[in-house]
């Protein structure tokens, strides 16, 4: 089956590599970072292999569901670690390890997100500080359907909206104070599109009360 074929994006033997000029953010795009056949491959498998769950979020007193599937997973040798947290599949390992290699960093926990249509997204938000620290570093690996992710900052208004194409393969690392100054979504769509998968790894600090 071919897959999310953007020929010019696996043209080349290394990824392009795009670093953003916007203040209060380190934001860099690897864009097919991840082979043609490597990024089939790990769609297929995470597709189909994932345990999937639904998962809810409380805004003032009301609880919903939020549009889209979620997997968590976390290393056990973590202090506090999260118990639902699930052992790390050797595909899971092989894409944290070349993560880790490309950008000098270690990742103790993953978030996987799947987009199954275009009714499924993610509104204006910066990824939560507990269990992170208030500057959190977040590789962003994308598979599947082209998704655009959107940043906007959030005192200054003179900077405009930036809309980056999460293509098949891609990795978009997010650093310095993104989390503090800039808020990201994912837009729903009226398209028929096709699922999309994204891997979210970070460094867990929990802090563990007694």
């Amino acid at each position: 089956m071919n897959l999310f074929n953007d020929i010019d994006l696996f043209t080349s033997s290394t990824p392009k590599k795009t670093i953003f000029d916007l203040p209060d953010t380190d934001l860099v795009l690897y864009e097919g970072f991840f082979t043609k056949e490597e990024s089939d491959y790990y769609y297929n498998t995470l597709l189909h292999h994932t345990k999937w769950n639904e998962a809810d979020l409380t805004i003032y007193d009301k609880t919903h569901i939020i549009p889209r599937m979620v997997s968590w997973y976390e290393d056990k040798a973590n202090p506090g670690a999260n118990q639902n947290g699930q052992d790390w599949s050797r595909d899971l390992l092989n894409i944290k390890l070349k993560v880790e290699a490309e950008t000098a960093l270690q990742f103790n926990g993953v978030l996987l997100n799947l987009y199954r249509n275009g009714k499924d997204g993610v509104g204006w938000h910066s990824d939560r500080t507990e269990n992170f620290g208030p500057d959190q570093i977040i590789a962003s690996v994308s598979f599947g359907e082209t998704r655009p992710f959107r940043l906007r900052h959030k005192t200054r208004k003179d900077v405009p909206l930036v809309e980056i194409p999460l293509t098949h393969g891609t990795m978009l690392l997010m650093a310095g104070t993104t989390q503090t100054h800039w808020e990201h979504h994912i837009p729903k769509t009226a398209k028929d599109i096709l699922p999309r998968i994204n891997l979210t790894f970070r460094q867990v600090k929990r802090i563990l009360t007694k």
